[in-house]
């Protein structure tokens, strides 16, 4: 049990430095190339913290295993936003732009209202995992076309790193992200078992919160330096590459089928990104405050407990 408790410590410990690292040269690289955090966030950060979801609906749609591939998606966007996002939000008010207010959001909502419907008709073909995949692309390339020239945020302490090196961070901090959140996980699952914990229990907690460990260190990281563009970027381009790329790969690896998925698992999908879009419209606001968070964490406390009765 020590060994686990020390190994599931040191997991913790690089995931944290590996967000460290990823913030301060992703931040880097957007000064020198003028692209937004933002973007920066929804695009580097935003891939990089999903590539533990991507490993484990590839895995899932490999071995022709839908409940993996999509249950892993919709319950990671819903960990991203309806948690992660509002615990954050609790701790420092994320700031929302005119650019997120009318084009990022929206986006998305239409991008998870895409997949629900099409998951609602049966689930992904492959014809539809590749159109799902081209527009992936398409929403990639049109984000960087629209985007602004310089991110609205511009921290004092904000640390100018060479190009090398700015790589060097993002590589070896997504490197140390992923590596130490998969020894998070498995010290973390073993713990469970040791101590008697079901099957299903661990699945629904540790397995499906450790795949969005990487979001939520780099989205606390992100705002403890004052960033929270990049913060939001994170999320949003987490969901985003979660919905159409992963679950369009995994359609083109192998069709996949949504009757596992039932309508509470849909509303709780819709809601938790819907929120984030009416919270910005109550009272004008222009960032999401404690609020909005304490309404997206009781959708995740209600959605959590349901899932929980029907163990």
């Amino acid at each position: 049990m020590f060994l686990q408790i020390a190994a599931l410590i040191l997991g913790l410990a690089m995931v944290i430095g590996g967000a460290n690292a990823l913030v301060d040269g992703a931040s880097s690289v957007a000064r020198k190339t003028g692209v937004s955090e933002f973007v920066i966030g929804l695009v580097i950060v935003g891939f990089g913290t999903s590539l533990p979801e991507l490993v484990v609906s590839v895995t899932g749609a490999l071995a022709r295993n839908s409940d993996i591939a999509v249950g892993n998606v919709i319950g990671s966007n819903i960990f991203n936003t309806s948690l992660i996002l509002a615990v954050s939000a609790m701790f420092a008010p994320i700031v929302i732009t005119r650019q997120n207010k009318f084009r990022d959001i929206p986006l998305t909502i239409l991008v998870t209202f895409l997949v629900v419907i099409l998951g609602y008709n049966g689930g992904l073909n492959r014809l539809e995992g590749i159109i799902m995949v081209v527009l992936f692309a398409l929403y990639i390339f049109w984000s960087f076309r629209t985007d602004a020239d310089a991110s609205e945020e511009k921290p004092e302490d904000a640390k100018d790193f060479t190009s090398f090196a700015a790589m060097v961070l993002i590589i070896g901090g997504l490197a140390c992200l992923i590596l130490g959140g998969r020894l998070f996980v498995r010290s973390a699952e073993t713990i469970a078992r040791l101590l008697g914990v079901s099957d299903k229990f661990i699945a629904i907690t540790v397995l499906a919160m450790g795949t969005s460990l990487p979001e939520f260190v780099t989205t606390v990281v992100a705002l403890a330096k004052k960033r929270s563009q990049m913060a939001l970027g994170n999320i949003l381009g987490s969901n985003v590459f979660n919905l159409l790329l992963i679950l369009g790969i995994s359609a083109v690896i192998s069709p996949t089928s949504f009757a596992r998925i039932d309508v509470w698992d849909y509303v709780a999908l819709l809601l938790s990104i819907i929120l984030v879009w009416t919270g910005i419209y109550t009272g004008k606001k222009d960032k999401l405050d404690r609020f909005d968070a304490g309404l997206m964490l009781l959708l995740f406390v209600a959605y959590m407990t349901k899932l929980f009765i029907n163990l």
